[in-house]
């Protein structure tokens, strides 16, 4: 363990939950952020479908055919 001196300070049993409570408000403010700040985050989690990739127009030089 890298900080185990730490845990001279603080007993285990009142720092995990803390670290665990700090990563899931983290984690929450995140999401939140996204869903507020972007038109895509809404549609992926309620499972949208992907848009329609345009196909590039097909030039006459991309269909010739080697006729040999």
């Amino acid at each position: 363990m890298n900080n185990a001196r730490m845990w001279l300070v603080l007993k285990p049993t009142v720092g995990i939950p803390i670290m665990f409570v700090v990563m899931v408000i983290a984690s929450l403010s995140i999401h939140f952020s996204i869903l507020t700040n972007t038109t895509w985050f809404a549609a992926f989690l309620q499972g949208g479908k992907p848009a329609a990739v345009a196909a590039a127009p097909a030039s006459p030089e991309s269909t010739v055919v080697a006729s040999r």
